[in-house]
Parts: C-alpha cells; structure tokens; sequence
C-alpha cells in the first residue's frame, strides 16, 4: 500500500485510533491531500485493482475530524470491491471523500473549488480509479470535476453522460426485495407488505414511490422533516428517525448513512428482513450473526444496491436500455443466491456474500 499525505493536517495519536480501524488497512493506494483551491482535506482510497480500474463515488460530508473521513473512505472503498466483484464488475473498488470541517457551510464556488481538487486529486493517480456522484455530490458537480481529469462518469445527459444512478440503485434495491420477500414468505408480492423506509433522499425517495405503487403499507422517516410532504404524498405513516427501527412491519428499508444496524438497533427490530440501499449497514461485522440470531434475514447492501455501479459501468460502455434492465433485476437473482447459499452452509448472509465476490477476485488472479 503507498499512503501519501499533507503534512499539514493535525492529528493526535489518540484521535487517530478512535476514529480508524483497528487492523492495517490492505489499500493499494490511500491518497491523503488539501485541495489547494478549496483547503478542505481530500482522501482518496483505492482498495484493489485486481479486477479492474477501480469505481466508487465521491462523497461530499461534514466529519468531526478528518480522521473519521480517512476511516469512511476506507470502509467504503473496500465495501466497493466487494460490491463490484459481487455484481461480476470488470472493476476494482476505490471511494473518495471530501471532508467538509464542523461549522463550515460551502457556497457554489467553494463547492465548485472542491470538485476540481477532487478532478486533480484522481488525475494524480494515472488511471487507477474512476469516480462518480455519491451523497453529497450529483453529475453537475461530476461535470466540473471532468474539467481536471477524464477518470470520472456519471456526468448529466447533455453533456455525453449517463446521469445519476440513482434510478438504477432503486430499481436494484426493489428487486433484492422482491428477492427477499420470496425467501422469507414465499411470495415476492409486495402488496399489504409493510415497509419501514428509514431515509428519502434520492434512492430512498424513489424506492418508496415504487413500493407505494405496488400496493405496500408505508412507515417512512428522514432527518430532514421536509420530506414529511413525500409521506403525506404517498399515504405514508410518519415517525421521527430515532423510532423507525422500533416501528413492527415485515422488511426494515435503511437507506440513510451507514453504521445504522447496530447491537441495540437489532435486538429493538421487529420485523423479518432488511434490505435497503444504504453503504455499510452493519455497525460492526458480528451485527450479521446477530441478525441470524433472532431470525431476520438481511440482503448483504454491498450485493443489493450494486444498480448504480452496475448502470455506470454498463451504460459508459453504451448499453442499452433493455440490456441494462435485465442486468439491473439480476440483482434479484443474486441475493437469492445469496440467501440460499447462507442457509445450506449454514452461515450469515454476509459469509455467503463475501463467499460470492472473493471467489471472482481469486479467479481473477
């Protein structure tokens, strides 16, 4: 792994080992910089090439610390290797992560010098990763950073792109549900099912529009009370975020940030399975043995929101729509695969899916 970094971020040894991972990081590359425009921290993460360039998003957040930002960069870098290799993706994983500091609000042209450090910050690297939208970011700002470097897709439709994925990473994670829903009850018929949609922003939002439109029963939430319009819109029922788990359905649908299955969130879940669209789910690894433990079967993320990299990946090589589609309802297929396989080996969710993409990595040696 090369690691190269700015001398000038601060950081105590302590402040370091609470916000990383505790075992070595195993990245090619971890590219560590302030954005000589923007002065905000950007990390680049390239976990492994062995399939191909690596693809991840770019993310735009607000961190406590640029640590946290290093440690989400390489959570979700390596999350996307498995997620492309998972998805049968000729690519690698890598992510990026813009650190906006607490208190710091970004207008338009700071976001704009933002992007185009982010554009130099991939040029650097000479091909390895290509990035796109991811939270906080959108093709528009996908555009300015392919202004510093051809490494970049997802750019909007009038400018010879494909557009954001988010069309595609909904119509992924209905599908795992779908896929679920047979599992677990022996019917993918979604209408008088009922779903907790914990997040409505882009995927979310759209996922609940479709859901709704099949006849499922709503309980949605968000931190942003502004979406209680979309609830309204729908028929939902709303509750405040911090009740949603609690909230007893059959499918719980996180589509907000990471971390949220957490011990105490699994031991207050009633419901049967969970499948959502939001990056890392699981708190911590043994969170996926918890849930087998109390019998709720959960749709590993990195397998069930793959429409996004799958839709970048395929349409930049000129798919076409129909082909796109089959490849996107796949999805449904494999995390079937994916639930099969866990119970006829008698492990969690998550072995069987990291079964499924460590044994494309290896072939790939």
């Amino acid at each position: 792994m090369t690691i190269i970094h700015a001398p000038a971020i601060p950081a105590t040894a302590a402040e370091v080992n609470a916000a990383l991972p505790t075992e070595a990081p195993e990245h090619e590359r971890v590219l560590i910089t302030r954005g000589p425009r923007s002065g905000l921290t950007i990390i680049v993460a390239v976990h492994s090439t062995r399939l191909g360039q690596a693809l991840g998003g770019a993310r735009l957040w607000r961190y406590g610390h640029w640590t946290d930002a290093l440690a989400d960069a390489l959570r979700l870098s390596q999350a996307m290797t498995m997620k492309n290799a998972a998805a049968g993706l000729a690519r690698g994983g890598g992510k990026s992560v813009i650190a906006i500091p607490a208190g710091v609000t970004l207008d338009e042209r700071a976001t704009r010098a933002a992007m185009l450090d982010l554009g130099d910050a991939v040029e650097s690297l000479g091909g390895a990763y290509m990035t796109a939208e991811d939270v906080g970011t959108s093709a528009e700002l996908m555009a300015v950073v392919a202004e510093r470097t051809q490494h970049v897709c997802g750019l909007p439709p009038e400018q010879g792109g494909v557009g954001e994925p988010a069309d595609a990473t909904a119509a992924g994670v209905f599908a795992s549900i779908r896929a679920t829903l047979q599992h677990v009850f022996g019917s993918p018929e979604l209408e008088g099912r009922h779903f907790v949609v914990a997040g409505l922003g882009q995927v979310g939002g759209r996922l609940a529009r479709r859901l709704a439109a099949e006849g499922a029963r709503l309980t949605v939430t968000d931190v942003a009370v502004a979406k209680r319009a979309l609830a309204e819109e729908l028929g939902a029922e709303w509750v405040e975020p911090g009740a949603a788990h609690s909230v007893e359905a059959d499918v719980f649908v996180p589509c907000g940030l990471g971390g949220v299955l957490t011990p105490a969130v699994v031991d207050a879940l009633r419901v049967r399975a969970v499948v959502g669209a939001a990056n890392n789910q699981l708190a911590a690894r043994e969170i996926a043995g918890h849930l087998t433990e109390r019998r709720i079967v959960w749709a590993p993320d990195f397998v069930a929101n793959a429409g996004g990299v799958i839709y970048l990946d395929a349409a930049s090589d000129g798919a076409d729509q129909a082909a796109l589609d089959d490849r996107i309802a796949g999805i449904g297929d494999t995390v079937a695969s994916v639930l099969r396989s866990a119970d006829e080996h008698g492990t969690t969710t998550l072995a069987a899916a990291e079964r499924l993409a460590r044994a494309r990595l290896d072939a790939a040696r």
